[in-house]
């Protein structure tokens, strides 16, 4: 997931390291990249033009462009891929139903912007990290029938005036919850507990991404002092 300021995005062959792809449409800077777990093919982008754009990378030009009324600083897909989350400067993170083309769930509670927007493995939660230093998880399986689908909280990490985009990730097994700080610190917490288990030092500048390998326990981190980090933590 990256910030491109050229207004576009681009998909890249791993094996070759070329430029496979140009995706061009939004009118101002793009700031996150979801992919649809179904095949591949299906991508979501979110820009500071404040739309959400649905994009085929087997066709030329975006299927789909949802319209926030501020700047989308995350966004990624459903389990299923028939509904994209977004989070942007209003607070409010709104799930867009790909079939009705609307709005077809909003998830309140953050006090400051959404920057970072993850999927529990299993698809049934989402975690959000924003701006008012909290990571929310939230209940987003089709029936639930709470009060409130905010079911977990997690504070320690902090944003600050440089208001940088700091995401969030799951553990495979939807255990352990974790994010970079502008502390210069990795976060990392037990899910069920709430307890944090890891404050991990070694950069220089605030930590925008971090990464938890699908089979190792194996962390990765880059930060704003041009550096990415691997390190080993317990299984």
């Amino acid at each position: 997931k990256f910030r491109f300021l050229d207004k576009l995005s681009y998909i890249w062959d791993i094996t070759t390291c070329q430029r496979v792809k140009k995706l061009k449409g939004h009118e101002s800077f793009v700031n996150s990249i979801g992919y649809s777990r179904l095949g591949k093919d299906m991508i979501c982008t979110g820009s500071d033009d404040g739309t959400v754009k649905i994009w085929d990378r087997r066709t030329r030009g975006e299927v789909m462009t949802f319209t926030s009324t501020y700047q989308v600083l995350a966004c990624c897909f459903n389990n299923s891929s028939d509904a994209v989350f977004s989070g942007g400067i209003d607070n409010v993170i709104k799930m867009w139903d790909l079939r009705k083309k609307d709005v077809s769930l909003k998830l309140e509670g953050h006090l400051d912007s959404p920057t970072g927007l993850e999927l529990s493995q299993d698809g049934s939660y989402l975690a959000s990290n924003a701006m008012d230093s909290t990571i929310r998880i939230w209940d987003i399986r089709p029936y639930f029938n709470g009060v409130d689908r905010c079911v977990k909280l997690f504070q320690g990490h902090q944003h600050n005036f440089e208001k940088n985009l700091l995401r969030v990730a799951w553990s495979p097994d939807g255990k352990r919850i974790s994010c970079g700080s502008a502390d210069k610190h990795v976060y990392i917490w037990d899910v069920p507990t709430r307890k944090l288990l890891y404050r991990l030092p070694g950069h220089l500048g605030s930590v925008n991404e971090v990464d938890l390998h699908p089979n190792e326990p194996i962390i990765a981190s880059g930060s704003s002092d041009k550096t990415v980090f691997l390190g080993e933590i317990e299984p």
